[in-house]
């Protein structure tokens, strides 16, 4: 069972947190997520397919990764339509399976550091551009059903000057590994 990518990224981010996101058998809870869609000025997206973004605009449900300021790789899930481009931005997770794995990727044992921010999950989960496009119910990936419902709190998202007032970032309210605490 898979979350449904074919919603709005914006009910999409939503709905991803509480489910377990692992990456070979790596990874943690989602705690955080963003929101970016095709009318959004701060989307990859905005200005049309390109060789970099052209995944945004394949079938939902797949992953869509980029290399941000040239240092660290971030993980998206595409959602809506084919060829619509959207997706959403993992943000945060709170680690719970191969901790050894992601401390040592990360150079680090505290667990709120492995993975609160998107190059931190890039980094402890092992992403790169090879992962680009494949499908999210499939290995590497695997996607794990939440065993608890959460509270989400939103606001402003991260990082952005355009389209800067949409409060398109989620979070599961009160989680201490939250890339940022919301306003």
């Amino acid at each position: 069972m898979t979350p449904d990518f074919k919603h709005s990224p914006v009910a999409v981010a939503q709905q991803l947190l509480g489910w377990t996101l692992l990456v070979d058998g790596v990874g943690g809870v989602i705690v955080e997520t963003e929101a970016y869609d095709v009318d959004d000025a701060a989307s990859h997206s905005f200005k049309g397919p390109t060789a970099r973004n052209g995944t945004m605009f394949g079938p939902p449900g797949r992953a869509y990764v980029y290399l941000s300021y040239g240092l660290h790789w971030c993980l998206n899930f595409v959602c809506r339509e084919k060829g619509h481009g959207a997706a959403v931005l993992l943000r945060a997770l709170e680690p719970t399976h191969g901790m050894d794995v992601m401390s040592e990727r990360r150079r680090t044992t505290q667990p709120r550091l492995l993975a609160s921010g998107p190059g931190r999950i890039g980094q402890a989960l092992g992403i790169n551009k090879a992962l680009d496009g494949l499908a999210l119910d499939r290995p590497p990936f695997e996607l794990l059903v939440p065993t608890k419902a959460v509270e989400i709190a939103s606001g402003a998202r991260i990082g952005i000057t355009k389209a800067a007032e949409l409060r398109w970032r989620f979070g599961v309210a009160g989680s201490p590994f939250l890339s940022r605490r919301f306003d």
